[in-house]
């Protein structure tokens, strides 16, 4: 079973950037549907950004035109660029295999850390 590990979370202020990275500990060539969720305290833990291995991708609503996702299946590696950053961004920021936008494939990793201030 493929593990992800999120790196690339960190301080930044309202309006900056923040890459994200998820390192896969296999190939990701035949794996469909990699994505990017987040959970803020105090709320439930949301897709917001999908990638299949067509890299067709899709986002929530909140990021669309801000978050970028992308995939080099060469590196095994998912990325999330996010620009435009908010406080409202704030939450642990996961990567995983997407079943559906509410299951996904294997275990929840650790996450990262991604605070955005005023």
């Amino acid at each position: 079973q493929v593990q992800l590990v999120e790196s690339g979370g960190g301080l930044v202020q309202a309006g900056g950037s923040l890459r994200l990275s998820c390192a896969a500990s296999g190939s990701i060539n035949s794996i469909n549907n990699m994505g990017w969720y987040r959970q803020a305290p105090g709320k439930q833990r949301e897709l917001v950004a999908a990638i299949t291995s067509r890299g067709n991708t899709n986002y929530a609503d909140s990021v669309k035109g801000r978050f970028t996702i992308s995939r080099d299946n060469a590196k095994n590696t998912v990325y999330l660029q996010m620009n435009s950053l908010k406080p409202e961004d704030t939450a642990v920021y996961y990567c995983a295999i997407v079943l559906s936008p509410t299951l996904i494939q294997g275990s929840w990793g650790q996450g990262t850390q991604v605070t955005v201030s005023s």
